[in-house]
């Protein structure tokens, strides 16, 4: 079968010849439609994060994905059904984050993920899976369902800040996202449900194709050019609550400041080493004195997946034609690692969906 592979050695995607795998006993094999492309396969492929399986020289990409069942091997799935896999996978035997249906919280060392480090991801033609770690969606979801995952990932975060705030009754009006990429995007359009002003902050300058996206969705578009996220209190509002996807991490201790009383913010970037001088005094007084919260969120659960689910269904069809820039075929999936000011998300795509 064929698969989308980086090699230890490469800085770049390619297509390589790879045996169909044979599924063992409690998991179903699985013929892929469509894989999406995101920030983190750019950071492996670029060497910056993950890892290829210990006894492989390479890494089969892919986290993203939506398929079909091709043989349930006597797992509780039907020919056809189609399924959205979840990414973590326990690397030796059950540990007690397994054990106990929490994969997202486990340490690292604890977890491979697939298609990110210690195991191969499911950018290929089939993959094979345990039963436990494929959520069912419905038909309407086939060309969308590789979003389902990276939905889970905001799902989580909204569970996360909610459940900080669970002490007291906590009526969360203003949201701002910060980042407007695609997880940014995604993540505006399931806010719209939950708070009644929504605000997305980014660094591009109008015409773009992020921000007619922003506002198509009844958001606000915030230029960090012209009002950086420390100021946005006084140029729009304090916010309830802030999400953060940019990995920008001076925006971490900024959030405190940009958060109205009672806020929280969630934490979803993933920067690299970087000093720089805040007043800790002054922040920890913002925490203390106005009841302020950070949470750190990372990978999400099968109850995230399974509420992913839900949401996406939710959303306007104009507004996933528009997130997604491009969907490319094995003859041309270079384009769907190609990183442009058109470009918002994309996906390769494996077959086409038969409804059986």
């Amino acid at each position: 079968m064929k698969a989308i592979a980086v090699y230890d050695d490469g800085d770049e995607p390619v297509l390589i010849e790879k045996p169909r795998p044979e599924p063992t006993a409690g998991e179903a094999l699985v013929r892929t439609l469509r894989v999406g492309v995101d920030g983190t396969d750019h950071e492996v492929i670029a060497g910056g994060h993950g890892g290829s399986p210990a006894d492989d020289d390479h890494l089969v990409l892919g986290h993203e994905a939506v398929g079909v069942i091709e043989d349930p091997n006597d797992t509780p799935f039907e020919v056809g059904d189609l399924v959205v896999p979840t990414v973590r996978r326990s690397p030796n035997g059950a540990n007690e984050y397994f054990a106990r249906g929490e994969p997202d919280m486990a340490p690292e060392g604890y977890y491979h993920e697939r298609g990110i480090v210690g195991a191969h991801g499911f950018m290929a033609e089939y993959f094979t899976s345990p039963a436990e770690c494929l959520i069912e969606v419905p038909p309407e979801l086939a060309e969308w369902g590789f979003l389902v995952e990276p939905a889970s990932i905001t799902e989580k975060a909204l569970d996360h800040a909610a459940a900080s705030r669970s002490a007291f009754r906590w009526n969360p009006e203003s949201a701002l996202v910060l980042g407007n990429g695609s997880l940014g995007l995604l993540t505006v359009a399931m806010l719209d449900a939950e708070f009644e002003r929504v605000y997305c902050l980014g660094r591009r300058e109008r015409p773009d194709v992020t921000i007619d996206v922003i506002e198509s969705l009844g958001a606000t578009y915030v230029n960090s050019n012209e009002t950086p996220v420390p100021a946005v209190p006084g140029a729009y509002e304090p916010m309830d609550f802030i999400y953060e996807a940019t990995g920008y991490a001076p925006h971490a201790f900024e959030t405190i400041e940009a958060l109205a009383p009672n806020g929280v913010g969630a934490l979803l970037g993933v920067p690299g080493d970087w000093e720089f001088e805040i007043d800790g005094g002054r922040l920890h007084r913002e925490f203390v004195l106005h009841n302020k919260a950070l949470v750190g969120s990372v990978n999400s659960g099968y109850h995230h997946f399974e509420a992913a689910v839900d949401r996406l269904g939710g959303l306007d069809g104009s507004f996933l034609e528009d997130l997604v820039t491009g969907v490319y075929g094995l003859d041309e999936f270079e384009a769907a690692f190609v990183d442009d000011d058109t470009t918002i998300k994309t996906a390769v795509e494996f077959a086409e969906y038969e409804e059986r």
